[in-house]
């Protein structure tokens, strides 16, 4: 089993998980942390920077249009590499228009090529997870949505951390040239990886391509609950990790030290977990990797309630952030591996893009009251909160189970 799960690692599929991975995660930030970072430097003021948040609605509402990309094939490359090849160029030039707008002069010209670039960038998420689908076998998704989560977070990590270090030397605009002209990686990705077969059934007509894959889904035993399963798994690690550096803050931590520690134990950790967690999913499957990793994410958040009592200890708070990353890694590895594993192949775009939707949710919904509640309890009270909210989740799972042992028989 070793000798298979180290072919499995190091061959030509997990490698093009991992780079499509890292293209889908380097416009995220782009848009977001650097955007807000650049605006500030000239002088733009905090409410209007509030609002530019808003130009990422479209990876909430991305099942809208996923359907296109299942119902249409273009004349080269296939269904899927010709249409991530069409976005991926368009998503390029977005990005270098952004570069070349001024956040100071004409904002409303910022937030148009900013809403250009969430909008491919989008779009090439939907055909992404729909390739990575079609390509896997049922017993590579575990370990291939590890991967494709490491190089999305890497992706992450240079254009955030990457872009903040670089614009420190270079100007903004031509940070987001370099950023652009880095996705030729995902070009060149697309243009060598192998097509995967056609499926059986593909959608002929847009009632087929629209209707069906929601007719399809709901029409299977439990779809709400699932659904329901998808929005609980993850909510009390998401809760916790809107107000982490807050949190850190108020113990008394600089700036500086949590930059510092949590981006270099942060982002290692998470990785690692993803990694292990992949390997763990390869050996036990699924659903048991759902119910260990759910457990583990819980034991994580309880890592800040112990930081909380303790107070002010770099140690301690290293500890933190390795044990919440490490097991919230994990924990995202049998997540997404697990949305993957409902699709149907017929509809996977749409079917994916709408699971993946429901996934944001709970950010959303939970990032805002997660302050008040923060302070009215104090943050031991609001991190144990946290770890008893991921207890909905777990309590699903017998039924979760149940309904993937009678998908995939």
């Amino acid at each position: 089993m070793n000798a298979q799960l180290i072919r499995q690692f190091f061959s030509p599929r997990m490698l093009i998980a991992f780079l499509m991975g890292f293209a889908c995660g380097m416009p995220l930030l782009l848009t977001s942390t650097l955007l807000q970072a650049w605006m500030t430097d000239q002088g733009v003021d905090l409410a209007t920077i509030g609002l530019y948040s808003l130009v990422g609605l479209p990876y909430t509402v991305k099942f809208l249009w996923a359907p296109i990309f299942d119902r249409f094939t273009l004349p080269f490359l296939g269904r899927r590499r010709g249409w991530l090849l069409v976005v991926q160029l368009l998503l390029i030039l977005a990005l270098a228009g952004l570069g070349m707008t001024d956040p100071g002069q004409t904002p409303w010209l910022v937030a148009l090529a900013a809403l250009f670039v969430t909008l491919f960038s989008a779009s090439q998420d939907i055909v992404v997870d729909a390739y990575r689908r079609e390509d896997l076998t049922d017993n590579q998704l575990g370990l291939g949505s590890s991967l494709y989560v490491n190089g999305y977070r890497l992706g992450m990590l240079l254009a955030g951390s990457g872009g903040l270090i670089l614009a420190d030397h270079i100007s903004f605009d031509r940070v987001y040239l370099l950023m652009a002209a880095s996705l030729l990686l995902g070009v060149a990705v697309t243009l060598f990886c192998r097509e995967p077969p056609l499926t059986r059934g593909t959608p002929r007509t847009f009632r087929e391509a629209i209707v069906e894959p929601f007719i399809d889904y709901f029409s299977r035993d439990r779809a709400l609950w699932l659904l329901l399963f998808i929005l609980l798994y993850k909510i009390g690690d998401q809760m916790a990790s809107t107000l982490t550096t807050p949190f850190y803050l108020s113990l008394g931590f600089s700036k500086t030290q949590i930059g510092t520690l949590a981006k270099l134990f942060g982002f290692w950790s998470t990785i690692v977990g993803g990694l292990l967690g992949g390997a763990i999913l390869f050996r036990i499957g699924i659903v048991r990797s759902l119910w260990l990793f759910g457990i583990l994410q819980a034991v994580g958040i309880l890592s800040f309630m112990v930081l909380a009592f303790i107070g002010y200890s770099l140690p301690g708070l290293v500890v933190a952030i390795v044990v919440e990353q490490l097991t919230s890694g994990m924990g995202t590895s049998a997540y997404v591996a697990y949305m993957a594993s409902l699709t149907n192949k017929r509809f996977t775009a749409t079917q994916y893009a709408l699971l993946s939707s429901c996934m944001g949710i709970p950010r959303v919904i939970v990032a805002a009251p997660a302050g008040w509640l923060a302070d009215q309890v104090g943050w031991p009270l609001f991190f144990l909160g946290c770890a008893v909210a991921a207890v909905p989740g777990l309590l699903m799972l017998p039924l979760v189970a149940r309904q993937y042992r009678q998908d995939t028989q």
